[in-house]
């Protein structure tokens, strides 16, 4: 048996100052060996041993278990941590960056010869020094660009923080995949993927998400609520046959890098500008006739909607759905929206919930329901985005943005100030 870890010995008859087992160890491979030296006390010979092999020492360092061990720390195993206190030396082996299933198996194993069972029932090997590319550093980094390439029968390095599997026609998310808990950025560009899993959210470090050239029609709500709120600042969902994207794509409030080019959106999320950590977004060649009125809250440094079929926006013929008086409901709606007041599905109806998520913020910055004035006007993208790619071949930089008034005031008042501006 063998385990790949960092290991760090520390000698506890040594001064230490608070910091045992906190240096930082040297890659090895342990393994539990049976030495046959004749040179060896006879109390020694045949029983079970622990060999650390190192770079240095490449044959390993022995240490007798049987009866040997003090006490086992095993308080962050899940982690692929442990430390093994020997008694002679008096040494603790201080195990880190380990799997943390193999790490389990291994102390079992060590428990096991510490108890003085038969070497027959232990998986013991014969004690020969490792080549140097057993004793490596964690792959942190794998490119797989074809599909004879994609490992179908090994498992994928645990320690992977970037992984690219691009061009290996991948139906589905692979599952060993989704194990790989270090992992920062994910390439699964250029494959035939249809559907993403909600384990995906279990990634708790991913910071690039690129799923490039696939056949992706949603990206799930579940995702937008899970831990990449937290860690997601790269995505790249271009190329593939997205109309729409879910109201709690907001949540993803960490995104810096959004790419939605080449996909069949019809609109973007409702929401969109409490993404204020985005400063790219390129939405090229999409069937978007409008953008929100949260659109004018982003703040970028690089806009692209070039090849998109904006409609031409007529601020006099507005769509009216005033309500005189206005309902208990929206006056109530209005007051939580407007005032912040907490709500939930555990305090008020679900349905109620998602009608409040779906408020619009009028121009005077109110809030509105169901009752308000809608209306298209012309925004230069150029008010939100330092760099603009042309909006269409004619040299625009104009788009047109959805607005509503939650009064006939409130729309009297803006028709007012646009036509003095346009004098």
């Amino acid at each position: 048996m063998k385990l790949q870890c960092d290991v760090e010995l520390v000698n506890r008859h040594l001064p230490t100052f608070g910091l045992r087992g906190r240096g930082k160890g040297t890659r090895a491979v342990l393994s539990l060996g049976r030495p046959s030296d004749k040179t060896l006390p006879q109390s020694q010979a045949g029983a079970a041993h622990l060999i650390i092999h190192t770079l240095k020492d490449k044959t390993g360092s022995r240490y007798k278990l049987k009866e040997n061990i003090e006490q086992f720390f095993t308080k962050f195993v899940e982690e692929g941590k442990a430390t093994v206190r020997l008694k002679e030396p008096a040494v603790d082996v201080c195990l880190s960056k380990a799997n943390s299933s193999n790490l389990k198996n291994f102390l079992s194993a060590v428990r096991l010869a510490h108890q003085g069972c038969a070497v027959e029932t232990l998986p013991l090997l014969t004690l020969a020094p490792l080549k140097t590319s057993e004793v490596e550093k964690p792959k942190t980094k794998m490119v797989i660009t074809s599909e004879k390439n994609y490992p179908l029968t090994k498992n994928f390095p645990y320690s992977l923080e970037h992984l690219q599997a691009s061009y290996c026609r991948l139906t589905r998310i692979d599952m060993r995949i989704l194990c790989l808990k270090k992992l920062k950025k994910l390439d699964l560009s250029h494959n035939h993927i249809k559907k993403l899993p909600a384990t995906i959210g279990d990634l708790v470090n991913l910071q690039e998400l690129n799923l490039n050239d696939n056949h992706l029609e949603t990206f799930s709500e579940v995702l937008c609520s899970s831990t990449l709120q937290k860690s997601l600042q790269s995505l790249d969902l271009s190329q593939n046959k997205i109309k729409a994207l879910p109201l709690q794509f907001c949540q993803l409030q960490e995104l810096v890098y959004l790419k939605l080019d080449d996909n069949e959106l019809i609109s973007f999320p409702f929401k969109i500008g409490q993404l204020s950590n985005l400063r790219f977004l390129s939405a090229a060649r999409n069937k978007l006739p409008f953008l929100p009125n949260d659109f004018k809250e982003l703040s970028l440094e690089y806009l692209d909607l070039f090849g998109n079929a904006f409609e031409q926006p007529n601020l006099l013929v507005p769509n009216i759905h005033l309500t005189v008086p206005l309902t208990l409901l929206e006056i109530s709606a209005r007051a939580i929206s407007d005032y912040r007041i907490p709500y939930a599905p555990h305090i008020i109806p679900f349905h109620l919930c998602r009608d409040l998520d779906t408020s619009k913020s009028c121009d005077c910055g109110k809030s509105c329901l169901s009752s308000f004035i809608q209306a298209t006007v012309t925004m230069n993208l150029h008010y939100v985005a330092h760099t603009v790619v042309l909006v269409d071949n004619m040299g625009g930089t104009e788009a047109p943005i959805l607005c509503y008034f939650c009064s006939l005031t409130c729309y009297s008042q803006f028709l007012d100030r646009s036509t003095k501006s346009n004098r």
